[in-house]
């Protein structure tokens, strides 16, 4: 496994991290969730991502009990606040109140001091930033986390956040979770650039576009059974059409060629981006996670990202 710096920071995560969306605390079993994340650590892959969100917080109960057997600082931890977690006006956006109260409840969930990474899951237009990032700020000073982060906020709010932080001495946003694989490149455009400037890594989710890069899904074909398509997740349909399919299939051709698997040569793509610093995926089962992590330090020829792009453009 090959590490990289997150940002500008001096911390380092593994090319490859394992989330638990969709599958820790309701989807996957809790016994064969943690025998992958176990796998996963084994294979050297040292960055754990969850949120208080997933499964209404069952999904961090789930990894505070797989990594109970770890050294507490042999990994990196992260978790999230901003969806609701209740039907209160108060349980769910950035408010100093619900920030402070979700950091406290995912600690006792995970059973740890700290986390190393605390996302704003999504940007909250109702809460002033200045007050988002003095409750962040907060939890920083107080020890409870080490490192501040966002997930699908525009370059514009990333930008604007890092001002309020520089102008008010307040802990600097220093990574940031998009969706981002072949199929879905909007961050290219404005985000890496602003991200770039400003030292923010990204940490990049869905980079097999929900399974569909995998290969595992084919034109006028039936899905296979129990695939994330068979269920009631609507968010991957949008991967599912017959052109994406067909560039799936193209891919499939250039990765056997190169003798690797075809999420393997999604994900090695990924990681071409210098500005990514882990690839977040998902995995029920122990060889999953081991086929995704040997994606890790593959490097892409320039030909071969050539032949790619013209796929894909």
């Amino acid at each position: 496994m090959k590490y990289r710096r997150l940002g500008k920071t001096g911390l380092k995560v593994s090319e490859i991290s394992l989330g638990s969306w969709l599958t820790y605390g309701g989807y996957v079993e809790s016994d064969a969730a943690i025998k992958t994340i176990h796998h996963a650590y084994d294979l050297g892959i040292n960055f754990f991502d969850t949120a208080n969100v997933y499964m209404q917080g069952e999904a961090e109960k789930v990894v505070g009990k797989a990594i109970k057997s770890f050294k507490r600082d042999s990994i990196v931890l992260a978790t999230k606040v901003f969806w609701p977690m209740g039907e209160g006006p108060n349980d769910r956006g950035l408010s100093r109140k619900h920030i402070i109260e979700q950091a406290n409840a995912s600690l006792k969930r995970l059973d740890v001091d700290y986390v190393d990474i605390y996302y704003a899951h999504r940007y909250d237009p109702e809460t002033p930033l200045e007050e988002t990032l003095r409750a962040f700020d907060d939890l920083v000073r107080q020890g409870k986390v080490l490192y501040v982060g966002v997930s699908e906020w525009t370059a514009e709010q990333i930008t604007e956040a890092i001002h309020i932080a520089d102008k008010k001495l307040l802990d600097r946003i220093v990574v940031n979770q998009p969706q981002y694989n072949l199929l879905q490149r909007k961050i290219e455009k404005e985000i890496i650039p602003v991200s770039e400037k400003h030292g923010v890594g990204q940490v990049v989710w869905s980079p097999l576009a929900q399974g569909v890069l995998t290969g595992k899904y084919k034109k006028d074909a039936a899905y296979p059974s129990g695939s994330r398509a068979t269920t009631d997740n609507k968010t991957i349909q949008y991967f599912l059409t017959e052109e994406k399919l067909g560039k799936v299939e193209e891919l499939t051709i250039i990765a056997d060629e190169l003798n690797i698997s075809t999420s393997q040569l999604a994900l090695a793509w990924v990681l071409r981006q210098p500005n990514v610093a882990s690839a977040l995926v998902g995995a029920s089962r122990p060889e999953q996670i081991e086929e995704n992590a040997k994606a890790s330090g593959i490097v892409l020829q320039d030909e071969i990202l050539e032949k790619i792009e013209e796929i894909f453009k």
